[in-house]
Parts: structure tokens; C-alpha cells; sequence
């Protein structure tokens, strides 16, 4: 206050007023200050403690510097030291409990080992075969420890061997007592005299004053399959059940069981009927093995056995269960394919008497199925039996290509006559009932058509003609008539497959025979011919074939597509060209004939006249030949025809040859004319179709109808032995026979040939042009 009145004093500039307010002003700062003071003293303590807590902080910073240090330099070295030995003593505990679990291993398998000898020794076969199987699985344990390998292992692995094979010989010794087999010297055989001498003997029940020489069959049987040779025995026993029980009483019918029970024995033998049939029924058979089961079920089958890690229920099977899987297969294929496949019908009408078989095998399976050998959804044998219309039509079919087949290698020059009115020996045709289709009778028909109108057809119109066909093929198309017949009284499925069957008869036919007979059919003409007609006859059959039956039985027929005309001009075509063949063979042999003539030149040379008239010879014979072979075998037109043109072969060579000399003598000219005059007078005698020799005489008066050079031929022989102006006379300005058969070139170089040139020869040759 003093401060600030000197101040103001001094200054002189400050009035009582101001100076208040300055008072006034500063009156509150001094509160203000007070106000601090007080807060001041206030905050002072705390700051004092908190001044307090730094220090304790950083005495205690200090301390855990301290302490680190302490455990960086001392504790962490020991806590190492600590770790170091843990591991260590964590590492020895782990090789000591290995070393004592290995050592525990080892004892069991010794203790095991001991056991199974002890237990073997009493022959309680089941307790030592389940402690060698604790020996084994003792001995895998310590095998599969990796890293611990001991040399001890190879050692006890041999001696489980040895213990195993020990126990499995004294098994095999015990199943020897209970199974014996009296069989045969020549083992392997399953004839009818080595089954009836085989036995088989069951000891199944020990013998009353001996109760410990054989144990019960359940003791052995458990033992192997504990030991997992059950299989292996039941398999060797199941493969001599087959071969000398089960299968050889399905392949012999007189073989029948005679079963014989004694106390302490089951025995079966075998005896055979003298009279018995070449084969049995499958009710027959059926009961025969049913026999076999039953028996072997009540003294062996029907032991229930254990067997580990099968996954069936409570682990348990019966020795038939296991011997049904191992057998079943190969029993129920030999049932099927040596009895049940004989006993199908081949007609159709015995079907209805096969619901016996069916019923019989629905028994035999439930039979079977109760001594538990089969399993409740094997039915192999049962759908087989049921599906009787597929078996029947497969096994018709095999036996129609069968039969097809034998009668397409047969011979074929064994022939029968076919004539127009001959009776086919075909099945007779049902009615194929009302309705406003037509009515078919018979493949051949006769009787006259009705063309609606006054004219007539032959009664032979749509006939073959007389010829002969082998009697193979006759026989082929009257089974593929049965077959068909056969078909219509089927079910459908059965129904398609026999038509298909039908089909597949021709085309194996069109397939099999050309390749079968070629070397037969290239070399014999008269095979050739056959082959012709049989072509021709399966061919004229085909076309009505599937027709005759549209309208008989199922639809499956009746729809269009059941034919067989598609497979007709294949089958003409096949005749045809094998005939063709022949004849193009026979051509190039008459040709090669005449080329020995010497172009029949120079006739006055004797050499070439003998020449020329052994090879019209030559050709004469070859063409009487043919006819005998082709006489009543092909029919009369083709006969004719095929004659015809060989002979006009021969015509033409020998007009062309005469025609081409350039110079003939009149000598050469008699000599020519003599030898054409020989084809003339003996080339219709070749003409002989038929049997009957005055009926031959037709035809070959008709021989210019067949041989198209006849008149060329005839023309020429004139020309041989004419002058020039009957030459020109036969000429006659081109209107002439001669201008028919010969150009003028030709008849030009004929004359110059035949005379000299002169004036005359000159006036001739101007007139022909």
C-alpha cells in the first residue's frame, strides 16, 4: 500500500477518484491471491506424497534392475541346468517304460507259447489255438515298434511258425479221423465206376470206449478257424464233395446214395441202377442231393463255428454256411448246364409241364435254405427254372442252327426230285381262324387260279420246275417251316427270337455253303448245277415264307415286318453266280480245245486235219459229258440254255477261225465242210435233259431256239460247197439267209478264200454289197 501511495504521490497526475478505483481494483487481486495462497496450501501435501511415491518408484526401479541382473547372471544359468536334467530324466523314464512294455510283450509271448503247448498236449485244441493267436499278436506288437529293433524277434517269429505248423498238423490229423475218404486207385476220376467205389466216412461221434481218442468235431473245427485254415479245409472237402458226390449224381442218372448210420460212424456209399435213363429229371436230382445235404448237415453241417472279423451277427456261422460259399457257384452252374438245360422242352406244347421243374426247385432252394447252405437271397437256380420261355426259345434256336448246320456240311449230291404237282413234305398249317384275311393252306398249292375272268392260269404257274435239289436243303426248308410253325404257337419274346433264328438258317446257308463246298462247286459241274437249284428253291420258298404265317398266332408276325423277301435275290443271285462260273469254266475248256484245230488251216495237210477233228471230238465229248451230269438234275429250260450257249461257244470259234483264212483249197473246203458237218449231225445229240431218250428228241430238234450260231454255222457249210452264183443267190442283194448270218466283208473274204480271181469271182464279189 505504501509502495503504491509513493507511487501515486510522485506521479502527481492522480486524483482521490482514480485512486480509489486503483484501490478497489487491487483490494481484489488480493483476494485472488488469497484464494491462491489457500489452494496452494492445499495442493502442497498432495504433491509432497507424490513426490514421495516417485522416489519409492525409483528405489523399486533400482531393485528390479537388481533383481534382473540376480536372474540373468545366477537363476537363469541354474533353471537350464534344471531344464537340461528334466529332459533327460523325462527321456530315461520313456526308454525304461519302452523297455518294460517290450519286456511285458515278451513275457506274454512266452507265457502264451507255454500255454498252447500245455493245452496242446491235453488236445484242447481251441484254448491253445487262441493262445497262439495271442502269441502272434504279442509278436506284431513288438514288430511294429519302429526304432526297436531286436534280433530276438527273428527268433521268436520262428518259433510261432513252428508252434503254428505243429497245431495245424495235429488239426490236420484230428480232421483226417473226422472226414475220411475212401476213394478210387486213380484219383481225379469222376467216371460211374470210380464213384461207386468211393466212400465217405463222418466220425463225428466219438466212439463209446474210447471218449478221448477223437474230439468233437466242434473243438477242431473252431481251432481252424481260429487259426484261419477253416477255409482251406472246407475248400479242399468241398472240391471232393462235387467231384465224387454231388456232380456225378447229376451227370450219371443210375448213380443213387445209400446212406448207412453205425454208432460211431456215418458212412455214404454210391450204388448204380442197371436200368436207368440216359437222363435224369431235376426232380430226380434234387432229391438226390437234398439227400446228400441232409445227411451231411445232421452229422458235420450244422456246427456253428466263430469267425473273427466276419462282420456276421453275434459272430457266429454254421459250417454250411461256409461251405455254400465256397461251392454253391460251380454246384448251381453244373445243375444248370447238366440237368436243368436238358430238362427245357424243345416243343412248345410241353411248356405247361414244366411248372413241375419250376415248383421242384423253389422246394430244393428252400430246402437248402433251411440247413442254412444257401443264403435267403440266392435264387440262381430258381430264376434260371422260371425263365423257361427264353431258355426254351434259345435252346430251340441252338438246336435248329445246330441241325442247320450238320445238314448244310452234309453232301450235297445226295438229291431228291422236285416236280410240280410232288407233295412237299411241309407242316400242315393251322386255320389261321375267321376274319377277312386270307386263307393260306399249304406253301404249294394246286388247282387252277381264278383271275376273275375267263382266262386261267396253269395249275404249275407259280411252281418250280421239275429239277432235283439236295435233300439237305429240302430237309433245311422244312425245319425252317416247323420252326415257324413252332413260333406261332409261342409267346412273343419267344416268338421274335425263332423268326430271327429262321432268318439266321438262310444267311448261315448263303454264308457257310459257297465257302464250305467252293473247292466241290468249282471242280464238279454237276455240284454247281445242284447248288443252282438249291439256291432257287430256298429262294422261291422265301418269298411266300413269311407270308403263310403273318396271320397265325401272335401279332408279333402279323405286322408287315415278318418277312423274307428281302433275302431273295441274295439267294438268286448266289445260284447264279456259281452256275455262271461253272459255265464260264466249261467256255474256256472248249475254247482251249479248239485252239489245238490250228486255226484250221491247211485242212490238206493230214497232221492238221487229224488235228482239227480230235479237237471237234474233244469238244463233243466234253459237251455229252455235261449233259449226262446236268441231264434230269437241272431244270429242262436251263438245261437247254446252258447247253445251248456252250455249244454256240464252240460254233462261233470255229466260224470265226474258218472266216479268217485267206486262202481254202477245194480240198481244204471238203475237209472243212466234213468237220462242221460232224457238229451238226452230233451237237444236238448233246441235247438230252431227260431220262426218257424219245423225249429228248424235242428238244433237240429245238437246238437253233438254244444255239444263236446254229444257222451261222449252217450258212457257212453251204458257202464251203457252193459255186459263185449260188453264193450271190443265197445273197440275194442283202435280203438273202446268207445276208442274215454273214456281212459283206465277211462273205467277200470267204470268196476270195475259196476262188481265184477271175472275171467271174470279180462279177460275184460286185454283187455283194
Amino acid at each position: 500500500g505504501s509502495l503504491v501511495a509513493a507511487v501515486l504521490a510522485h506521479s502527481g497526475r492522480l486524483d482521490k477518484e482514480h485512486l480509489g478505483a486503483r484501490v478497489g481494483r487491487l483490494s481484489r487481486r488480493g483476494e485472488v491471491c488469497t484464494m491462491i495462497n489457500k489452494k496452494y496450501s492445499e495442493f502442497l501435501p498432495s504433491m509432497q506424497s507424490a513426490e514421495d511415491l516417485v522416489a519409492q518408484v525409483e528405489g523399486l526401479a533400482s531393485n528390479i534392475d537388481l533383481l534382473k541382473a540376480g536372474i540373468e547372471n545366477e537363476v537363469q544359468r541354474d533353471l537350464n541346468v534344471a531344464v537340461a536334467e528334466f529332459t533327460e530324466l523325462k527321456q530315461q523314464l520313456e526308454r525304461d517304460t519302452l523297455v518294460l512294455s517290450v519286456l511285458k510283450k515278451l513275457q506274454e509271448f512266452d507265457t502264451t507259447i507255454k500255454e498252447c503247448n500245455s493245452a496242446l498236449l491235453e488236445k484242447q485244441y481251441v484254448p491253445a489255438a487262441q493262445q497262439l493267436q495271442k502269441a502272434r499278436s504279442s509278436l506284431r506288437s513288438l514288430e511294429a515298434r519302429r526304432g526297436f529293433e531286436l534280433k530276438i524277434l527273428k527268433a521268436l517269429g520262428t518259433e510261432l511258425t513252428v508252434q503254428t505248423q505243429n497245431m495245424i498238423y495235429h488239426l490236420g490229423e484230428e480232421w483226417q479221423k473226422l472226414i475220411v475218404w475212401k476213394l478210387p486207385p486213380s484219383k481225379g476220376s469222376s467216371s460211374l465206376e470210380a464213384v461207386v467205389l468211393s466212400e465217405l466216412h463222418l466220425h463225428t461221434v466219438p466212439p463209446q470206449d474210447e471218449d478221448t481218442a477223437v474230439p468233437p468235431v466242434a473243438a477242431v473245427l473252431q481251432a481252424l478257424a481260429v487259426l484261419g485254415e477253416l477255409p482251406s479245409k472246407l475248400k479242399d472237402f468241398g472240391q471232393l464233395l462235387l467231384q465224387y458226390i454231388l456232380k456225378p449224381l447229376i451227370s450219371h442218372p443210375s448213380l443213387e446214395p445209400v446212406p448207412e448210420e453205425q454208432p460211431d460212424v456215418f458212412i455214404l456209399r454210391f450204388r448204380s441202377q442197371e436200368l436207368a435213363l440216359d437222363e435224369s429229371s431235376p426232380m430226380e436230382v434234387f432229391d438226390k442231393i437234398k439227400l446228400v445235404f441232409e445227411v451231411l448237415h445232421k452229422y458235420l453241417l450244422n456246427v456253428p463255428v466263430e469267425q473273427p472279423g466276419e462282420g456276421r451277427k453275434e459272430g457266429r456261422v454254421t459250417l454250411a454256411e461256409l461251405l455254400g460259399e465256397l461251392i454253391w457257384e460251380e454246384l448251381s452252374d453244373c445243375l444248370i448246364h447238366d440237368c436243368l438245360v436238358n430238362s427245357i422242352p424243345t416243343n412248345s406244347s410241353k411248356l405247361e409241364q414244366y411248372k413241375e421243374v419250376i415248383e421242384s426247385t423253389e422246394e430244393f432252394e428252400k430246402a437248402l435254405k433251411k440247413m442254412q447252405f444257401l443264403k435267403e437271397d440266392t435264387t440262381a437256380l430258381l430264376k434260371y427254372a422260371c425263365n423257361v420261355d427264353s431258355h426254351f426259345a434259345n435252346k430251340k434256336c441252338q438246336d435248329v442252327i445246330m441241325a442247320a448246320r450238320s445238314l448244310m456240311t452234309s453232301e450235297i449230291h445226295n438229291t431228291v426230285k422236285i416236280t410240280p404237282d410232288s407233295s412237299i413234305a411241309l407242316p400242315e398249317l393251322p386255320d389261321p381262324g375267321s376274319g377277312d384275311h386270307l386263307k393260306m393252306h399249304s406253301p404249294l398249292q394246286n388247282g387252277t387260279v381264278d383271275l376273275g375272268g375267263e382266262g386261267r392260269l396253269s395249275p404249275f404257274t407259280l411252281c418250280l420246275p421239275t429239277c432235283r435239289i439236295s435233300c439237305s436243303v429240302q430237309q433245311l426248308v422244312e425245319l425252317a417251316y416247323h420252326t415257324l410253325l413252332e413260333a406261332t404257337a409261342s409267346t412273343d419274346l419267344c416268338c421274335v427270337q425263332l423268326f430271327d433264328c429262321v432268318r439266321n438258317i438262310f444267311q448261315l446257308f448263303y454264308e457257310v455253303v459257297p465257302t464250305y463246298h467252293r473247292e466241290n462247286l468249282q471242280k464238279l459241274p454237276q455240284l454247281a448245277a445242284i447248288h443252282h437249284n438249291n439256291c432257287m428253291y430256298i429262294a422261291h420258298h422265301l418269298l411266300t415264307l413269311g407270308h403263310q404265317f403273318r396271320y397265325r398266332g401272335t401279332s408279333v408276325l402279323s405286322n408287315g415286318a415278318a418277312t423274307f423277301v428281302d433275302m431273295v435275290p441274295g439267294f438268286r443271285r448266289l445260284g447264279m453266280e456259281c452256275f455262271l462260273a461253272q459255265m464260264r469254266v466249261q467256255k474256256g475248256e472248249i475254247l482251249e480245245r479248239l485252239s489245238s484245230a490250228r486255226n484250221f488251216s491247211n485242212m490238206d495237210d493230214e497232221e492238221n486235219y487229224c488235228a482239227a477233228n480230235k479237237a471237234i471230238k474233244q469238244v463233243l465229248h466234253q459237251l455229252r459229258r455235261l449233259g449226262s451230269v446236268w441231264q434230269d438234275v437241272l431244270p429242262v429250260n436251263v438245261y437247254c440254255k446252258a447247253m445251248g450257249a456252250l455249244l454256240n461257244t464252240a460254233l462261233a470259234e470255229i466260224v470265226t477261225r474258218i472266216a479268217a483264212l485267206e486262202d481254202i483249197s477245194a480240198e481244204d473246203a471238203d475237209r472243212l465242210y466234213s468237220l462242221c458237218r460232224i457238229m451238226v449231225e452230233e451237237g444236238p445229240q448233246v441235247f438230252t435233259p431227260l431220262l426218257e431218250e424219245d423225249k429228248n428228241k424235242k428238244y433237240q430238234e429245238e437246238v437253233p431256239v438254244y444255239v444263236h450260231k446254229w444257222m451261222t454255222f449252217k450258212e457257212l457249210m453251204i458257202i464251203l460247197q457252193a459255186n459263185l452264183q449260188e453264193i450271190v443267190d443265197q445273197w440275194a442283194d442283202g435280203k438273202g439267209p446268207l445276208a442274215e448270218e454273214f456281212s459283206a466283208a465277211e462273205v467277200k473274204s470267204l470268196i476270195r478264200a475259196l476262188f481265184q480271181n477271175t472275171e467271174r469271182r470279180a462279177a460275184a464279189l460286185a454283187r455283194i454289197k
